[in-house]
């Protein structure tokens, strides 16, 4: 039961990790992507991602993309980028966002509150 509460607490923060992502840059040229806040990618957030697409909580926005890091000099200027690997890129869909938020168990919280107040006022009214 904890591990499940664990792993289900990994996933929300891999989503959450998705949504502080941003372009920063797209190359005009060749269509790069420069993204910030990056999320750094291993095989167990490859696992949760895989987890979130089953659910449908994020999408494909670019498939078998070049992917690597960029690296700055002391003035701030960056060395061409080296593409190391070949990553999908996901995008959070709405169902996303409502499991990020956790939109689910506020309807269920106000739905229950509304059947209380309605239970309350018919045994007033008798």
């Amino acid at each position: 039961m904890i591990e499940t509460w664990r792993r289900e607490r990994k996933i929300r923060q891999v989503l959450r990790g998705l949504a502080r992502q941003r372009v920063a840059i797209v190359h005009r040229e060749s269509g790069i992507w420069v993204i910030e806040c990056a999320m750094a990618r291993n095989d167990e957030v490859e696992a949760d991602l895989a987890t979130c697409l089953m659910r449908g909580w994020v999408e494909p926005l670019q498939e078998n993309m070049p992917t690597g890091t960029l690296e700055f000099d002391s003035i701030g200027r960056a060395s061409d980028p080296r593409f190391d690997r070949i990553e999908n890129h996901f995008g959070l869909t709405d169902g996303g966002w409502a499991a990020l938020n956790r939109a689910h168990v506020w309807t269920v919280i106000g739905v229950i509150v509304a059947l209380a107040s309605l239970a309350a006022t018919f045994a007033v009214a008798s």
